[in-house]
């Protein structure tokens, strides 16, 4: 329970600094341990701190999801050059381990969509491992159709929906 309540306060806190800074309007320097993004518009922006490593310098810096075709588990070119950036990501910081979040959409059975978004959070596993990963630092997890990125009853939910997420594992273990 707590660790989703700190999921969700930080999934909120991410959004809320995304919302906050217009892309066009920023620079993005990088020092030591952190990233950090201030503006040049007349209004003063507050400088943000993103610390190296962590899961908001993997989504802000480069990407944490991959996308599927309808009841697929195959990468598209797409979504194996994302991977291929979270590969050198993970590679660079020796001490992180990453979670696979396998997910579908609403369509078909629990155990059908559990066992696709097994498979999809496998075939990324399986891509970030023949790319140098250490496969002890990468754990796979499928949520099926339990926990939807976009509400809604249509192909464009329907596609945000299926995919694998990867996620920086601060468990420990």
């Amino acid at each position: 329970m707590r660790f989703k309540f700190l999921s969700v306060l930080a999934a909120v806190a991410l959004v809320a600094a995304c919302e906050t800074a217009p892309e066009s309007s920023g620079n993005t320097q990088s020092s030591g341990g952190a990233s950090t993004i201030s503006g040049s518009n007349a209004a003063p922006m507050a400088k943000v701190t993103i610390p190296n490593g962590s899961q908001e310098d993997l989504v802000v810096n480069v990407g944490d999801r991959v996308f599927f075709a309808l009841n697929s588990s195959e990468l598209s070119a797409q979504a194996r050059a994302a991977l291929e950036k979270q590969a050198a990501w993970i590679k660079r910081f020796g001490g992180i381990r990453v979670v696979l979040e396998g997910h579908a959409d609403e369509r078909g059975t629990r155990e059908y969509n559990l066992a696709l978004g097994e498979r999809r959070a496998n075939a990324a596993k399986d891509y970030l491992v023949a790319l140098g990963v250490n496969p002890s630092r990468v754990k796979t997890l499928s949520y099926g159709k339990e926990r939807p990125a976009a509400l809604g009853h249509n192909e464009a939910a329907w596609a945000q929906n299926r995919r694998s997420v990867t996620v920086v594992d601060t468990s420990g273990s």
